[in-house]
């Protein structure tokens, strides 16, 4: 079986705090063999921290621009102290949303350079979020890609031209299941095609985003790590790629981005 990397799911979500060990068990029987569990505050990053070690996975730490007004000092020295942890891969999610603007866009750019501050001064990839924020996102992150390590806009879901500014930084491109959805992901099927073969990620972005064109449909409406080989079957018909061939692609490049063990 052809295995594949959750690139970013969000397994400290209260959803999953009784059957925890089941949706892991059953993403690896699907193939899912690995996942990075996205850090989003600072008790997020410490839990997904200690998750990622009692269950054997990989964590990122960070503070997501809704939770922007909350990186001060204190919290910017308790990431870095996580960041030296082994099962802490990359800094974030950090980036911009301008979308629903829960913090201020002054507290989410502030959070964001500082973010990347630390990920230069660690030598860790970003992890990085953009929702509605082309081009300040790119204006803030392009100054310091030469000293960054590796950057990667999770779950992309914006158009022709803040894909190709991204890629023109060398950015990697994590896609969802938003791109399954008929209503608001289909613009992102041609731009597929202008994405490297060795630069595109997948995830589930687990409990969000649950691929609308899954069959049976499942009964509640939590997203899950197992629903990964679905996105990434969708993406390869796409690219008229066999599933196998797409699934190995992706994985090699979450093992490289994130400097995963073999």
């Amino acid at each position: 079986m052809t295995q594949l990397i959750d690139i970013g799911a969000n397994l400290t979500h209260e959803s999953f705090a009784d059957d925890l060990t089941d949706v892991i068990d059953n993403a690896r029987a699907v193939g899912v063999s690995q996942f990075i569990v996205t850090g989003a505050s600072t008790s997020g990053s410490q839990k997904a921290c200690k998750l990622a070690e009692t269950h054997q996975l990989f964590a990122t730490a960070g503070i997501h621009p809704h939770h922007a007004d909350e990186t001060d000092a204190a919290a910017l020295t308790e990431l870095k102290d996580l960041l030296t942890h082994e099962r802490v891969v990359a800094v974030g999610e950090t980036g911009l949303d301008y979308f629903r603007n829960f913090s201020e866009k002054k507290d989410q750019i502030r959070s964001f350079e500082a973010h990347i501050e630390l990920a230069i001064e660690a030598d860790l990839p970003l992890f990085l979020h953009e929702r509605d924020a082309y081009p300040d996102f790119a204006d803030i992150l392009r100054p310091y890609v030469n000293r960054l390590k590796r950057c990667v806009v999770h779950c992309f879901t914006g158009e022709k031209q803040a894909l190709h500014a991204y890629l023109d930084m060398d950015c990697y491109i994590g896609m969802t299941g938003w791109i399954c959805d008929e209503r608001r992901g289909t613009h992102l099927i041609p731009l597929l095609r202008s994405i490297p073969a060795d630069r595109l990620m997948i995830e589930t972005d687990a409990p969000y985003l649950m691929p609308r064109n899954l069959k049976p449909k499942p009964k509640g409406r939590r997203n899950e790590p197992q629903y990964l080989p679905h996105i990434c079957r969708f993406i390869a018909q796409h690219l008229d790629l066999h599933y196998e061939v797409l699934a190995a692609q992706t994985t090699s490049n979450a093992s490289r981005f994130f400097g995963l063990p073999a």
